[in-house]
């Protein structure tokens, strides 16, 4: 994929420790064949280099060691979001919250310690992640209750300056909801007016075989986001094929529901209707995403194959989903046929 879609963006993959550490060898030479950039879907969170007072960069050093050995751009994940940060993190004296001053000295040094750490190294990173709800408000995060809204903006300046050489991004799911996108514009419009550096906006792509997004709806998203100047990034791409758990889209963690016969259809294996209509669902966004190569820099699948995805289990956990480009024996499935045929139209 990497070489069939050269001349129009990346196409990166989110790898977990297994991969990127070597336990797992033949994903490893799956994810070098096929990827020119990776994403690591948790190692270089909060909670995983700085749960504690001091910091842990053994595994993260090992994220970024394989994409520099493998010739891949690099993008780290997540310097602010509001899960998978421990609660000291908020915590002040006597059992009380933070104040304000001592939480953004702890993102000071946060930022420092990890963007700096990788300067010149991590090509990209997600500087705030979901920060907005899916009406357009401010989602009500300890970083914004206790910091204020100017938090992301605070970031995006630590950022700056620990990262001078990085591309500086605002990621979030259902980036094409017309209420969503529009608080996103305002949201980077904001940080451009008082000459705050932001370079991208990362549209995760957590989409479904059938129903919403349609084509139209990411497509007017990306020409939104175009018309501010920074690059779009499909930041997390997978297509669930499985029943809707409930009526919620997008990609919030904290939703959860009972496993239940009717909502695991596939358990035995995926049928080949299915499976047509999962790779040409993949078809139709390539087609899109390929379309407008000039303002989007890299497509990144969030998993490398099914046995990977977090879609087993969330937001019913114990599924058997089918939703990237490779089975549960690393074989290429439709749809990675079908993205490969869109390459050559």
């Amino acid at each position: 994929m990497k070489a069939a879609y050269a001349e129009h963006f990346k196409v990166g993959v989110a790898l977990p420790s297994a991969v990127f550490s070597g336990s797992d060898r033949l994903a490893a030479q799956l994810a070098k064949a096929q990827f020119n950039r990776i994403t690591a879907e948790n190692e270089t969170k909060w909670k995983a280099v700085h749960d504690g007072p001091a910091f842990t960069f053994s595994v993260a050093d090992g994220f970024v060691r394989f994409g520099r050995r493998n010739d891949m751009e690099i993008h780290g994940h997540t310097l602010v979001w509001h899960t998978d940060q421990p609660a000291w993190v908020f915590a002040g004296k006597g059992g009380a919250k933070a104040t304000r001053e001592e939480l953004l000295g702890r993102l000071q040094q946060h930022i420092d310690k990890v963007a700096g750490r990788y300067e010149g190294k991590v090509a990209y990173w997600d500087v705030v992640n979901e920060a907005l709800q899916d009406d357009g408000s401010m989602r009500s995060t300890e970083w914004f209750r206790i910091i204020g809204d100017d938090y992301i903006e605070h970031a995006f300046r630590m950022a700056a300056a620990a990262a001078p050489t990085a591309k500086l991004v605002y990621n979030d799911y259902n980036m094409w909801m017309p209420a969503k996108r529009d608080a996103a514009v305002a949201l980077v419009k904001r940080l451009q007016d008082q000459g705050i550096r932001i370079d991208g906006v990362g549209m995760q792509g957590h989409y479904r075989t059938a129903g919403e997004p349609t084509i139209q709806q990411v497509e007017d998203a990306i020409l939104a986001y175009k018309a501010l100047g920074v690059e779009v990034l499909i930041s997390e791409l997978d297509v669930d094929p499985l029943p809707y758990a409930w009526d919620k889209l997008g990609a919030d963690v904290g939703f959860n529901t009972e496993l239940r016969a009717e909502l695991d259809p596939y358990r035995d294996g995926f049928p080949p209707e299915a499976e047509e209509a999962h790779a040409q669902r993949y078809a139709d966004l390539f087609r899109l995403f390929k379309k407008h190569s000039d303002v989007i820099g890299s497509v990144t699948f969030w998993g490398l194959s099914d046995d990977y995805s977090w879609l087993n289990t969330w937001p019913v956990p114990g599924r058997t989903n089918y939703p990237l480009l490779f089975d549960r024996h690393l074989r290429p499935k439709k749809a990675w046929y079908a993205i490969m045929a869109v390459a050559r139209e």
